[in-house]
Formats: C-alpha cells, structure tokens, sequence
C-alpha cells in the first residue's frame, strides 16, 4: 500500500558545458518545501558532453537525492531548461537518441514518488543549481572532484504556482490515493495497417512482443498491490512479458466496432459516411452491431468502481486498449467524452492517475512511452 507522503520537496537542477559540447558539469540540490532549507546538495564532472546532457544528468542527480531523503516524497522540479522540463512533462518529444536513456533512467526515479511535478524557472531563479554545476566544471579543470560546502541557512522558496489545493498536483492529501498505471498493449498486424479493432482478437507482432518487454523493463522494480488485464490477446500477450500474475477484468476490453471491425478509417468513410459523421459528431452513438463511447465509457466506470474499492490507497497496474485508457483519463479529468476524440495514445504507452476517495484525481502522467521510443522509429 502506499503511504502519505511524509515530504514535500523541491529538486532544483541544471547542467552546462562550456563548448557545447566541451568541458561539462552538472548541479543539483534538495530544498524541503515548506522551509527551503538545502537538504542535499549534488554536483560533478562528466566529462566533454553538451548542455541538454549536462542538463539530464543534473535532473537525474536531483531526483536520486531526493529519493534517498524520502523515497515516497512529493516532488517538485525546476529547471531553466524548457527542453528536459516538457521533455519530462510528455509534451515534447524526444528525438535525440543520446536524450533518450537519459530521461528514460529519470522517469524510472520518479516513478516511485508519490507525486512529481516539473515546472520552468527563470535562469536568474536556478543561481544555486548553476552554482554547483560550475563548481564541478572548475574543480574538474583543476584536477579534483567536487566537494560540497557548508550547509546553508534556509531561503525562501519561491513557487511556480499556488500550492493550497491538491488540483496543482502538490499538497499531500488527507488520505492517500488509489494509483492506477495503465499500460495500452502493443503492437499488432491490425495496429500496423491502422485498422479498428475492437473484438477482433488479434496477438502482438514481433515489435509488439519487443515492446511489451521494454514496459516489463520499466516496471522491474515497482510495486504492484494488483494487475488487471483485458481478456483480449494482445493485452493478455503484453501482460504476459511483465512476469506477475493478474486478474482478467472483462470490463477493460476495448470497444465493440461492430461492422467496422478490421476496416480502415479511410474504408469506413466510403461505406458508411453518415454512420462515421454521426459517430464522430456524437459519443453516444454506436457503430452499426457495436457499442457508442458512452458505453464503453460506463463499463470502464464500473471495472475502476470495484478495483479502487478494492485495493483503497494501493499502486494498480492495468492492461488495456485506446479507448478503455481514454475513458479512465476522462472520468479523471472530470470532462465529457467528447474529449475522448482529442486524445492520442500510443502503443505500449504508460499514463498514471490518482484517485482520492475525498477529492478529485489527478493526472499524473498521459502517453509516456519513453521506454519504447526506439522500437517506435524501427517499425511503427
């Protein structure tokens, strides 16, 4: 089960290289939150590397010394580095290879904290982490490792924005929430050709298999009060790679496609345009023989009902499809389901909710697919 969090930290990072790429260093530091005294301090040399690299390496030093202050923190990030901060945060991509181990191997730290937020700061606001860095660099010049000073006194801490309510994804709840990891399957002959695929009961391809490890990879080392799985073959195939035993909920299947099923959207356009308009216009309207959103939507309703009933304040990983994911990610949200249609989602992609028993859930994290980016590029 998961605890409060007993910590609200703040990991204040930022890496440089004086070339780019050339001499590099990194530095970052732990505040707690509430007084902005300096709990841990990191720095180092890395030899000849560019600034976003310096920059990752700052990040990930931050994180580790947080964790080993209060592994199930809730944590706050600044940076100066717009790049790693949207990077992070799932709104950039990440297209650079050497970028990609790096903020795979962050993303893996913070998984295991309660809550983790990653917010840009002026450069003028991250002087102790650019401090640091450069201290490294110079010591590195002159033959030495870096060695940290003398703790100082407690700064004000200055905030991105306000922290007295839980919807900023930072105060630490009156109880702790039910977590829920959802994991879409791979990839399969449908998904490759861009078909719907509801009911058709299709396996993984190679590169689904592929993928399905790299998320096993990812959640080696986290702990799982449960994992639930679609009955469908692919989510089954891709539960299968994680190495736990789970619970088949038929609930989080994917939706019914009815006469659609197997068809491009392009062939679905010619044989049935008002019946594809109508569908697109309105989620409660069903493909001929299948089933709406709103459908689907309810069940979905019903199969997180009974599992946050279940496991209260535990970490539940689910197996699904598109559409179940999209659903759980708009009852979140507390939007209609028309937002269902503006929504992308990829294959073997992770997204995190919290739901509070007292209060609205928060969205963690949505389409986080760093794990499998590599595979993404080789065949998809």
């Amino acid at each position: 089960m998961n605890d409060r969090p007993s910590h609200r930290l703040v990991v204040e990072a930022d890496g440089g290289s004086r070339g780019n790429p050339g001499p590099a260093g990194y530095g970052a530091l732990v505040r707690d939150a509430d007084t902005g005294e300096v709990l841990a301090e990191r720095a180092g040399s890395i030899g000849r590397a560019t600034n976003n690299v310096a920059e990752y390496q700052g990040l990930i030093a931050g994180l580790r010394a947080a964790a080993d202050i209060d592994p199930n923190a809730a944590v706050e990030v600044r940076m100066d580095s717009k790049l790693v901060v949207e990077q992070m945060s799932g709104r950039w991509k990440i297209k650079h290879p050497a970028m990609r181990p790096l903020a795979m191997e962050a993303a893996d730290v913070a998984l295991g904290f309660s809550q983790v937020h990653y917010g840009w700061i002026p450069r003028e606001r991250n002087g102790h982490a650019d401090r640091l860095a450069n201290e490294a660099m110079d010591a590195a010049a002159q033959g030495r490792a870096w060695e940290p000073t003398e703790p100082q006194s407690p700064e004000p801490t200055p905030h991105l924005a306000p922290t007295t309510n839980r919807l900023s994804g930072w105060m630490a709840p009156p109880a702790p929430p039910t977590t829920t990891v959802l994991l879409r399957h791979g990839q399969t002959p449908m998904s490759v050709e861009k078909r719907f695929s509801g009911t058709v009961d299709v396996g993984l391809t190679d590169i689904g298999h592929a993928q399905a490890d790299a998320a096993a990879g990812r959640l080696r080392e986290v702990v799982f009060d449960a994992v639930y799985c679609s009955p469908l073959k692919r989510a089954r195939q891709t539960a299968d790679a994680l190495g736990r035993d789970y619970i088949v909920d038929d609930n989080l299947r994917e939706t019914d496609f009815g006469a659609w099923e197997g068809m491009t959207f392009g062939e679905v356009r010619r044989r049935f345009p008002e019946e594809l308009n109508a569908w697109l216009a309105d989620p409660a309207v069903p493909p001929s023989g299948g089933e709406s959103i709103l459908d689907t939507v309810r069940r979905v309703t019903a199969a997180r009902d009974r599992i946050l009933a279940a496991h209260p304040g535990g970490r539940i990983l689910l197996v699904s499809h598109v559409t179940p994911i999209k659903a759980l990610t708009q009852l979140a949200l507390d939007a209609t389901p028309a937002v269902l249609y503006r929504l992308h989602l990829d294959l073997v992609s992770m997204s995190t909710i919290d739901w509070y028993s007292d209060g609205p859930a928060v969205l963690r994290g949505f389409n986080d697919g760093i794990h499998a980016a590599h595979l993404v590029e080789a065949g998809q």
